[in-house]
Formats: C-alpha cells, structure tokens, sequence
C-alpha cells in the first residue's frame, strides 16, 4: 500500500499451508453436502450424498489428526504451543479490545484463542458424526459399539446439528476477519496461508 512500509517474512511452512487447504476443502464439502441433503431429503440422490458427507468427514479425521501430529513436530509457527498467549488473552479480557492490528509473526493472539475453540468444536463433530455413520450407515470405526443402534441417534444429532452452526459462523468470521484487517490495519493478511509469507508494518 503506498506510503506504508511494510516487512515479509516467510512464517508458514508448506506442511502446515497444505493442512490448512486440506481441513478448509473438508469443512466446506461437509458443509455444503449437509446442507444440499437437508435441502433434498426425499429424493434418491439423498443416500449417496450422505455417503459423500461421511467419506468427507474421513477426510477431515485425517487433517485433524495430521495438524495434532505437526503441532506437535512441526516448526515454531506450526506448533500447538504458538496458538497460546494467556497474557495477549488477558490484556484483551481487562481492556476489552477484541480487534487489534497484527504486530508479531504468527498467528494473531486473539485469532489464537477462536482456533482452538474451533477445534475443539470440529474435533467434537469429527466424533459425533463417527458415531452417527455407525448409526445411520453401519460403517466406521465404530460400527462394532454403535452400529444401527438408532436408540442412540439423538444422543449424537442433537450436539452435530449445534455446532455445525458454530463451525458455519466460524467460516464466516474467519474470512471477514481478513478482509477487515486488511481494510482496517492496511496489512496484508488474506495470502499468508497461500505464500506462507506474512507482512508487518515497519516502525517510523
């Protein structure tokens, strides 16, 4: 942007972009096929695209448990310990600025905080929707304890059908949120899972 310099620093590495594309394509076919099979619920077509939503949540099974494994392993920004910042947590808490401009490498503190809300959200669907493919389908990996045992189908419905409303309302933020830094911070941001490269604004 002109008349603002700005520093770039490679912070995102392509394992962790490429898990990020991954889950990101999982989240929204999930979401996009539950929300088509509600839409045609009494058609044909409907049982197959419910197969397509759980072989979808496969996928996202898979990214879930390969982001634990880097976060674990992975270099300093890819690490499960960057998404922790008590006192940025704090700070916020006492002064109640919930939208502050980037100023460290890595994730943004606050943003921090709503990943592992989201996480533990997707990790609680990846879950209940195991359960209902058992249910409902009689396949997965726990066909052997739940399978067609529809005495249990609300137990797991109810808490899915919940939080897939966080995780669209999420989806929605998280993309607005780029988009405001971006008009309101003048800092790149949209691009940094894509390049891994990340821009700070340099001191006068």
């Amino acid at each position: 942007m002109a008349g603002i310099r700005f520093s770039r620093k490679k912070v995102y590495d392509p394992v962790l972009r490429g898990i990020h594309a991954w889950n990101g394509i999982a989240i929204l076919l999930l979401l996009i096929s539950a929300q088509v099979a509600a839409w045609i619920e009494l058609t044909p077509e409907v049982a197959s695209l419910w197969r397509f939503h759980v072989w979808a949540g496969y996928g996202l099974v898979i990214g879930l448990v390969a982001r634990l494994a880097w976060g674990l392993n992975g270099p300093q920004h890819a690490s499960l310990r960057a998404l922790w910042h008590w006192p940025a947590w704090w700070q916020a808490l006492r002064t109640r600025k919930w939208f502050t401009e980037p100023e460290n490498w890595g994730h943004h503190p606050l943003a921090s905080a709503a990943y592992i809300g989201f996480y533990l959200i997707v990790l609680t669907m990846a879950a209940t929707g195991l359960a209902l493919a058992a249910i409902d389908q009689g396949r997965g990996p726990l066909v052997n304890w739940l399978g067609h045992d529809v005495t249990l189908k609300s137990l797991f419905m109810t808490p899915h059908d919940i939080l897939e409303e966080f995780v669209l309302a999420f989806v929605v933020m998280h993309l607005a949120a780029l988009i405001l830094h971006e008009v309101r911070h003048g800092v790149p941001m949209a691009q940094a899972m894509i390049s891994g490269y990340q821009y700070r604004k340099e001191e006068e």
